[in-house]
């Protein structure tokens, strides 16, 4: 009777910290009218004191003066800011409640080699997490499994919904590998030698190498018998040979980026570089293979002692600079609510704010292939907006108050917004 006693409180501190209560937004049914606002269009440049009218969840018009219908909801946001929703391009929110307990983590699977696995079936849409990070104006999240080598499939999710098929935006976006390491690194605690370091990361490189021919040979054999027995495993990797879809590669030195393209075009699939933090290094080689990167963990140490401080801080401006097509996540859960901050860092290590707002937006967007929908304010396109009483990049005047996905109102509190008004009153 004791162990079924604290098996049923263990299962509900679980059930408590996994779910929030916070009613995701009813589906628009009534054109909204945003009046007077500072309009970051992103494509289209800035357009001071004017509307956005959107209805069905569809932008309909952007201008002054907008002439609207008579059942229009019309809110005033004269000396606002407005943006198309903020886009986290690489994160494992709605994956990982709490990181110290097992049960609140689905992150990742047992094994190494997991192309079948899809991010989207752990997502739990009632994390506690979700709402701290839309309210800083991230608005739509690409969902991603963890673990080693070839982790499996993302998808690109709205943060508000009921389930993950009322969330979702674009399922299965890309897979995702982590690429092994180059350089052995012996940590404090590691009781392997150097070489046996070296000699599991050249068999990590193997299993790679072997796991893309055994998925190769069978998209090559159901091209010429659709009928062969079906292997869940390597049937997840077709649409990756039949560029339907992309290799999130994650590579940070350059000889892993250098090792990865190469990957890329040895087995003719589409990349997409993650961390990059050696980006600077080879522009040419991303260039010439049409590579973008998503930039991760800039709010980091340098990688070496002899770098620059600076030298993740700038890494937008540098690929900015250097043409490299590029957007910016924080890589994590939670710490994607840092991301207008990220962008202000980055700015104020060289990139221009134009540039910064694109890398949060519809960089992401095009990256991801969802410009047609997301990532700018343009007629036609979905009614992902947020409104922001001071600059989005600016830690001290930041501050949403308005947030719309597909034209549902969100709401915008969260539990530290909770905390902080019940430990006002104590002052008061």
């Amino acid at each position: 009777m004791r162990i079924i006693i604290y098996t049923l409180l263990i299962f509900m501190i679980v059930s408590l910290v996994q779910a929030h209560d916070y009613v995701p937004g009813k589906i628009q049914d009534h054109p909204i009218l945003l009046r007077g606002g500072t309009v970051y269009t992103v494509s289209d440049g800035i357009k001071e004191n004017s509307d956005v009218l959107f209805n069905d969840g569809r932008i309909v018009d952007i201008g002054e003066n907008i002439i609207v219908p008579e059942n229009t909801e019309i809110i005033n946001v004269t000396g606002k800011h407005i943006y198309p929703g903020l886009i986290a391009a690489y994160s494992y929110i709605g994956l990982v409640e709490i990181g110290s307990v097992r049960a609140t983590n689905d992150r990742r699977e047992i094994g190494t080699i997991n192309p079948n696995i899809l991010a989207h079936i752990a997502y739990n849409p009632d994390s506690e997490i979700i709402p701290s990070v839309r309210s800083n104006g991230i608005t739509t999240a690409l969902i991603v499994p963890g673990g080693r080598l070839i982790t499996g499939t993302s998808s690109l999710l709205n943060l508000d919904g009921w389930t993950w098929e009322d969330a979702t935006e674009k399922l299965n976006v890309g897979m995702h590998l982590i690429w092994p390491a180059v350089k052995a690194v012996k940590g404090y605690d590691d009781k392997r030698s150097l070489e046996e370091i070296k000699k599991e990361l050249r068999e990590n490189r193997e299993v790679l190498y072997e796991a893309f021919d055994d998925a190769k040979v069978y998209y090559l054999a159901q091209q010429a018998d659709a009928s062969i027995k079906k292997d869940l495993r390597w049937d997840a990797m077709v649409p990756v040979f039949d560029k339907e879809i992309p290799v999130f590669i994650q590579a940070n030195d350059y000889r892993q980026i250098d090792q990865a393209v190469q990957f890329s075009k040895d087995y003719d699939f589409n990349m997409i570089l993650v961390g990059g933090r050696d980006a600077w290094m080879c522009p040419e080689l991303l260039k010439d293979n049409k590579i973008p990167v998503i930039v991760a963990w800039t709010q980091a140490l340098p990688g070496r002692e002899d770098d620059g401080y600076d030298l993740r801080y700038s890494l937008p401006a540098r690929l900015y600079e250097a043409g490299v097509k590029f957007c910016m996540a924080q890589a994590g859960g939670g710490w994607s609510r840092n991301l207008p901050f990220q962008a202000g860092q980055a700015i104020a290590f060289g990139l221009p704010k134009e540039e910064a707002l694109r890398a949060l937006t519809l960089s992401v967007a095009e990256i991801l292939d969802v410009d047609q929908n997301l990532g700018s304010l343009e007629v036609g396109k979905k009614a992902t907006i947020i409104v922001s009483d001071g600059d989005i990049f600016d830690i001290l005047t930041h501050k949403i108050i308005y947030e719309f996905i597909e034209g549902k109102k969100v709401d915008l509190n969260n539990k530290h917004k909770e905390l902080y008004e019940k430990y006002r009153q104590k002052s008061l």
